[in-house]
């Protein structure tokens, strides 16, 4: 595998990770009705998340440049890691809203 692949993936796996746990910490300040507290979690989270794509989009820009790009497994897991942790901010998004109006 191509080290800076390997690289790339692992920032990716990292970034994400760490974007999750901030959106879950998120999650527990919304149910406690911290909703300055969650925007601050969702915020770094977001942060982390681009971090992440920094990486991916040097990758796709690589590629669009012509240079050959061989999919490993790893990488796979890592975009897997980062769209659905971009997802998972996303409904978290939508569920400050929802915890906002149950609890003001």
């Amino acid at each position: 595998m191509d080290e800076k692949l390997q690289v790339v993936a692992f920032e990716l796996i990292l970034h994400s990770g760490n974007a999750r746990t901030m959106i879950h910490e998120a999650f527990t300040h919304m149910e406690q009705g911290e909703f300055d507290k969650a925007d601050e979690k969702l915020e770094a989270a977001n942060e982390a998340l681009l971090l992440a794509h920094k990486g991916q989009t040097k990758l796709l820009q690589d590629y669009a440049g012509g240079k050959e790009i061989v999919m490993e497994i790893i990488m796979v897991h890592a975009q897997d890691h980062l769209m659905t942790t971009m997802t998972l901010r996303e409904v978290a998004l939508r569920m400050k809203l929802l915890y906002q109006r149950t609890n003001p």
